[in-house]
C-alpha cells in the first residue's frame, strides 16, 4: 500500500482529492489536513510514503513543508498539485527535493498514476511546466525573496528589518538590489512581477 498524507487548504478540494485517492486499491489515505503546520504533525505521526500538497496554504506552504522534509531527511516523498502553473514555483520545488508536480486542471487519473511512479522512486512532472522551468532562472536570492514577500504584503522596512532581526539599511539594500535585478521601477511592481513569475 502506499500511506498518504493530504495536505490542502480548501475543504471542497481536500474532499474530493481524498475521495478519488480512497477509490485505489493500493493508496491509503492517512489523514487529510489543511495547513502546512497539521501537515508537518501528520507526518511526524505517521511517515507517510508521499505527502500530497498545495503550494499556498496558511502556516507553512508546501514548498516550506518540502524543504523542511529535505532539511530533516525524512523518507516521505512529496508531490505538489496546485493551481499555479508558473516555472518559477516548479524549479523551487525541485529544488527543495519535490518528487512531483501536478496540476489541479490534469485528468484526475493522472494522479493515482503519479503517486504510484513516485512510490516507485521516479518522477512527475507536469511535462509543459518542466520544459518552461529552464526558460527563464529566478534572479532572488532567498533573502531578497523573504524581504520582497513582506514588502509586497504591505510591511514598512522598519517592520521587515524587526520581523527578520536586519538593521534597516540591509532591508533597504535587499529591495534595492531586488528591485534592480527584476528590473523595475518600486517594490511593488517587483513584488507583482516576482509573484506572476512563481519566484515569491
Amino acid at each position: 500500500m502506499i500511506r498518504i498524507v493530504l495536505a490542502e487548504d480548501q475543504a471542497m478540494v481536500r474532499g474530493a482529492l481524498a475521495a478519488l485517492l480512497g477509490m485505489e486499491h493500493d493508496i491509503s489515505m492517512l489523514e487529510a489536513v489543511a495547513d502546512g503546520e497539521q501537515a508537518w504533525r501528520a507526518l511526524q505521526r505517521h511517515a507517510p510514503d508521499i505527502l500530497v500538497t498545495d503550494i499556498e496554504m496558511p502556516g507553512l506552504t508546501g514548498l516550506e513543508l518540502a524543504q523542511r522534509i529535505q532539511r530533516h531527511a525524512l523518507a516521505t516523498r512529496v508531490v505538489i498539485v496546485t493551481t499555479f502553473a508558473r516555472a518559477g514555483f516548479l524549479r523551487r520545488a525541485l529544488d527543495a527535493g519535490v518528487a512531483g508536480y501536478l496540476l489541479k486542471d490534469a485528468p484526475a487519473e493522472e494522479l493515482a498514476g503519479a503517486l504510484r511512479r513516485v512510490h516507485g522512486g521516479g518522477r512527475a512532472i507536469d511535462p509543459q511546466l518542466a520544459l518552461e522551468a529552464w526558460s527563464e532562472a529566478d534572479p532572488l536570492n532567498d533573502r531578497e525573496r523573504q524581504v520582497l514577500r513582506l514588502a509586497g504584503e504591505g510591511q514598512a522596512a522598519p517592520e521587515i528589518a524587526a520581523a527578520l532581526c536586519l538593521s534597516h539599511g540591509t532591508v533597504r539594500n535587499y529591495l534595492s538590489e531586488a528591485i534592480g535585478k527584476l528590473g523595475v521601477g518600486n517594490r511593488i511592481e517587483a513584488y507583482r512581477l516576482a509573484r506572476q513569475k512563481g519566484w515569491l
